[in-house]
C-alpha cells in the first residue's frame, strides 16, 4: 500500500481561535472523519507515515515562489490545495491539485501544464461557487462605497451637530441613484452572474459580455447581451470584470486576458464611470487605467489582486505592484484589496477546504475529477461538476435528483399547472367582464402559486443556464 501526502499551502479556516491563529479545527476534523491524518507541520517534519492513508500537511504560511520551490519542486508531495498561493511552474504534483475558488491562475504547476490546466499528467481542479456570491456582494460593496454619492459621512457630521435644516439644505446634496444606470459585467462565470444578479436588484441596465454560447440564457435571464467588450462598455456608468486570466501563451509569456481592460474600454465610458476589478489583477491595463482617472472618464476604481512581500528582503511582488503607484497619484480615488474579496468569512473558506478534501480524495482513491480545469488526463475518468445548490448551471444529474426526492417534483408540478391553468382559462373567456369574473375568482390562487413557483425555482437552482 501507498502512502498519499498532500500539501495544504493556504488557510482553511479564516476565523481566529483561542491561539491567535486562525482556525482550521473543522477542516482538520473532515480530513479526519474521513480516515486521512492532518499534520500541522511540512512532510520532514514527521516520522515514519502510515501506508495506505492520505496524509495532509498544513503550511499556510508558504507565499514566495522560493518557499514553494524548496517545499515542492522534487515531488515532495503527491497533490496540493491552495487558495490564492501562487504554485510555480517547477513544482511537481503528480496525483494533481485543487484550487480553493474559482480562478486557476496561480495554479503554475507544469503538473496539469499550469494555470489552464492543458498538456500536463495530473488533473487540475477548482470549487467553483464556493465564495461566488461572496465576491461578488463585496464588488457590489466597491460600487456601493461611491455611488449612489451621497456624503453620508457630511450629512452624519452635520446633523450630528444639530447644524442642519432639511427644509433649506437638502438641495444642496442631489445624488444620483443606482437605477436605471448601465452596468457593463464582463463574464458570464459564477462570480459575474451573482454580480449581474445584484446589480438588477438595484434596478441597474445590466450588459453582459461573454461567449456567444451564452447568449441564449444571459437573455432568457432577462440581461442584455453584448457581443463585444466594447459593445458592453459603451456608456457603461461601473464595469466589472469576470472574465478570468485565461490560457497562458508560452511564446508570448502572457496570458490571454491580460490588459483586457485597455485605453479602448474605458474610452466608451460613461464619465466619471467606476471601475472594479475584484478578478486578476493583470486584467486591467494599468497605464491606461491611470489616464482614464487623469481624464476622469473613470471616477474610482476598485482593485482586488495578490501582494506579496518577501519576509526577508520586504520586496513587493505580484499583480497588485503596478496599482500602488496610482494610489500616491489619485489618493481615494483608487481603492486597493489584497485578494480578499473572496475570503470574506470563515464559513466560505471552510466549505471550499472541505470540497477540494473531498475532491482529492476522489482522484486519488478513484481516479474521478470533480470541476476539471483543461484536460482529463488519462486514466482518469470525469466526475462533473460539484457546486452549491443555486450557483453554476442547471445539470441533467441536478434534474433527475430533484425528481428522486418527490415532494419537490410534486410542488413544482402542482403550481405550475394553477398558474399554467389559470392563464389557459383566462384567455379562452370571451367577455371582457367574464375574464374580471373568472380572474376574481381564481386570480388569488394563481398568483399565490406563482410566487411558490419561483420560490421553489431559486431554491432549486433552476432559475440558471441548462448545462447539457
Amino acid at each position: 500500500m501507498t502512502t498519499t501526502k498532500i500539501l495544504i499551502c493556504d488557510l482553511i479556516g479564516l476565523r481566529h481561535g483561542e491561539n491567535g491563529r486562525p482556525d482550521f479545527s473543522e477542516a482538520k476534523a473532515y480530513i479526519e472523519a474521513r480516515g486521512g491524518v492532518f499534520h500541522d507541520c511540512p512532510q520532514e517534519n514527521t516520522g515514519t507515515l502510515e501506508d495506505g492513508r492520505l496524509h495532509f500537511f498544513y503550511q499556510p504560511n508558504l507565499s514566495t515562489s522560493e518557499e514553494l520551490m524548496a517545499a515542492a519542486a522534487d515531488g515532495q508531495y503527491d497533490a496540493v490545495i491552495a487558495a490564492a498561493t501562487y504554485l510555480p511552474r517547477e513544482t511537481l504534483f503528480q496525483l494533481g491539485g485543487v484550487r480553493i475558488g474559482a480562478g486557476t491562475g496561480n495554479m503554475g504547476s507544469v503538473s496539469w501544464g499550469g494555470g489552464s490546466g492543458h498538456g500536463g499528467r495530473a488533473p487540475l481542479m477548482n470549487t467553483p461557487g464556493i465564495n461566488s456570491r461572496a465576491t461578488a456582494q463585496m464588488a457590489m460593496k466597491a460600487l456601493l462605497r461611491v455611488r449612489p454619492d451621497l456624503p453620508v459621512d457630511e450629512l452624519h457630521a452635520l446633523v450630528a451637530a444639530g447644524n442642519f435644516d432639511t427644509g433649506r439644505q437638502l438641495r444642496d446634496f442631489p445624488t444620483e441613484k443606482l437605477e436605471g444606470k448601465r452596468l457593463a459585467v464582463i463574464g458570464y462565470g459564477n462570480i459575474g452572474r451573482e454580480f449581474a444578479k445584484l446589480g438588477r436588484a438595484f434596478g441597474m441596465n445590466v450588459v453582459i459580455h461573454a461567449r456567444e454560447r451564452h447568449r441564449e440564457w444571459i437573455e432568457a435571464e432577462g440581461f442584455d447581451y453584448a457581443p463585444t467588450i466594447i459593445t458592453a462598455a459603451r456608456g457603461a456608468d461601473a464595469l466589472s470584470v469576470h472574465i478570468g486570466l485565461g490560457a497562458f501563451d508560452e511564446t508570448l509569456h502572457r496570458y490571454a486576458n491580460a490588459a483586457l481592460i485597455d485605453d479602448d474600454v474605458l474610452h466608451v465610458l460613461n464619465p466619471r464611470a467606476v471601475l472594479i476589478n475584484y478578478d486578476r489583477g493583470e486584467l486591467v491595463d494599468v497605464p491606461a487605467l491611470a489616464r482614464a482617472l487623469s481624464s476622469g472618464r473613470v471616477a474610482y476604481a476598485a482593485i482586488d489582486a495578490d501582494l506579496f512581500k518577501d519576509s526577508t528582503t520586504g520586496a513587493l511582488s505580484g499583480p497588485m505592484l503596478p496599482y500602488l503607484a496610482l494610489v500616491k497619484e489619485f489618493g481615494s480615488r483608487v481603492e486597493l484589496l489584497p485578494h480578499a474579496a473572496a475570503d470574506t468569512d470563515h464559513p466560505s473558506r471552510v466549505a471550499g477546504a472541505k470540497q477540494a478534501i473531498d475532491q482529492i480524495f476522489a482522484v486519488i482513491q478513484d481516479k474521478c475529477v470533480h470541476n476539471l480545469k483543461g484536460d482529463l488526463p488519462k486514466g482518469y475518468r470525469n466526475g462533473g461538476p460539484r457546486v452549491p445548490t443555486g450557483i453554476g448551471s442547471v445539470t441533467d444529474e441536478g434534474l433527475a435528483d430533484i425528481a428522486s426526492k418527490g415532494s419537490a417534483a410534486r410542488e413544482l408540478a402542482r403550481d405550475a399547472a394553477t398558474v399554467s391553468e389559470f392563464w389557459i382559462e383566462l384567455a379562452a373567456a370571451g367577455a371582457v367582464e367574464d375574464r374580471k369574473t373568472f380572474a376574481r375568482k381564481r386570480g388569488r390562487d394563481m398568483v399565490i402559486a406563482a410566487n411558490q413557483l419561483m420560490r421553489l425555482l431559486r431554491e432549486l437552482g433552476l432559475d440558471a443556464p441548462y448545462d447539457r
